[in-house]
C-alpha cells in the first residue's frame, strides 16, 4: 500500500500534500504523483481517544495479496494500493501515523477484537456475521467476479458452470460462503472448494491448472485480467458481479471513539475530493461512495 505521508506529523494546522511513490509496472502510475491535498483537522485530532493521541499511531491489519486494494510493492516489503493510500490520508487528517500491518485475512478481525490491532483495513466486505466482532466504516462498493484461465478452456460463464469443478478461493472470504450456498444447485456434482491462506495462493492454483476458476472481488479480478504481468494468464468469466456489497474499515466493538474519528476523517476526505482522486489513481472510480456509513453492509443502520 502506497506511502502517503506516513512519517510523524507536526500538529501545526498546515496543509499536507498526500503523495504516493511509484513502485514499478502496474502500480498505478509510477513516479511521484500528487494524490490530493489533505489538511490536518485539529478538532478531529483532539477528538481521538486519549490512548491514540498519546501513542500517535493507529495500527490497521491488512492482507497484502489483493492488488489494487493492497499488495506488496516491488521491494517485497512496502505495502501499496488504494487502502494504504486511504489509511495514510486518514492519518494526515487526524494528525497521527497510520501503520498498515501485514496479517492473515482469515484471523485479522479476531486478532483486532483481542487487541492486536486497532482495526482492519483490507478490502473486507461488511457482513452481519462480521459485525458481531467489529463496526464497519463503509468506504467502497464491489461484488464478486469469477476469474478463469485466458481463453476460458472450460467455458465457465456462471456459477452453475462450476458444478463438478475445483475452485480456489482465499480462506475466510465471502466467496467461500457464496460457493457453499451455491452447492444445492449442483445436485450430485458439487463444487470442490479449496481454500488458501492468501488470494495470491488461490490464483496460483488457477494459473497452474489445479483449479478451473478462482472467485475474488471485482477490483482484484480486473487487475489480474488487465495488468501487464498477469493478463496473459487470466480473464473474467463474465462481466457479472455477484452479490455487490460494501467494504468497511473494521474497528472492534466498544471502540466507538476511534470509529467515529475515522468515520469523520473519511467524510472529510470525501468532501474535499481527495477520496475521489485516490480512487481515480488506482482505477477504482466505479466503486466510489458519495458518503460514508457505519454497518450498512450488514443490514444495520447506515448512519449512526
Amino acid at each position: 500500500m502506497r506511502k502517503l505521508t506516513r512519517t510523524g506529523l507536526a500538529l501545526t494546522g498546515v496543509v499536507l500534500a498526500v503523495v504516493s511513490g511509484g513502485c514499478g509496472t502496474g502500480e498505478a502510475g509510477g513516479g511521484t504523483t500528487g494524490a490530493g491535498t489533505v489538511a490536518l483537522d485539529r478538532a478531529l485530532h483532539d477528538a481521538l481517544p486519549q490512548e491514540i493521541r498519546d501513542s500517535g499511531v493507529i495500527r490497521l491489519a491488512t492482507d497484502p495479496s489483493y492488488a489494487p486494494m493492497e499488495s506488496y510493492g516491488t521491494d517485497g516489503r512496502t505495502v501499496i494500493g488504494f487502502d494504504p493510500d486511504l489509511a495514510a490520508a486518514l492519518g494526515a487528517v487526524l494528525g497521527v501515523k497510520v501503520e498498515m500491518v501485514p496479517a492473515d485475512f482469515d484471523t485479522a478481525l479476531g486478532e483486532a477484537k483481542n487487541g492486536a490491532y486497532d482495526g482492519v483495513l483490507s478490502a473486507m466486505t461488511d457482513t452481519a456475521e462480521r459485525e458481531k466482532k467489529a463496526d464497519f466504516i463503509n468506504y467502497f462498493a464491489a461484488g464478486t467476479s469469477i476469474v478463469v484461465q485466458r481463453g476460458n478452456p472450460r467455458g465457465v460463464i456462471d456459477l452453475k458452470d462450476l458444478c463438478g469443478q475445483v475452485v480456489a478461493v482465499e480462506k475466510g472470504t465471502i466467496q467461500v460462503d457464496l460457493l457453499q450456498r451455491s452447492q444445492p444447485g449442483c445436485g450430485a456434482r458439487p463444487i470442490t472448494i479449496r481454500t488458501y491462506k492468501t488470494n495470491s495462493d488461490a490464483v496460483l492454483q488457477l494459473r497452474t491448472g489445479r483449479a478451473v476458476a478462482s472467485l475474488t472481488d471485482y477490483p482484484p479480478a480486473v487487475h489480474l485480467t488487465t495488468d501487464a504481468r498477469t493478463r496473459a494468464y487470466f480473464q473474467l468469466a463474465s462481466t457479472v458481479q455477484y452479490e455487490p456489497g460494501l467494504y468497511g474499515l473494521a474497528v472492534p466493538k466498544g471502540r466507538t471513539g476511534l470509529r467515529d474519528s475515522l468515520r469523520d476523517a473519511l467524510d472529510r476526505l470525501i468532501r474535499s475530493g481527495a477520496y475521489a482522486e485516490l480512487l481515480e489513481r488506482w482505477g477504482l472510480g466505479s466503486g466510489a461512495l458519495t458518503a460514508s456509513s457505519i454497518n450498512a453492509g450488514g443490514g444495520e443502520s447506515g448512519t449512526d
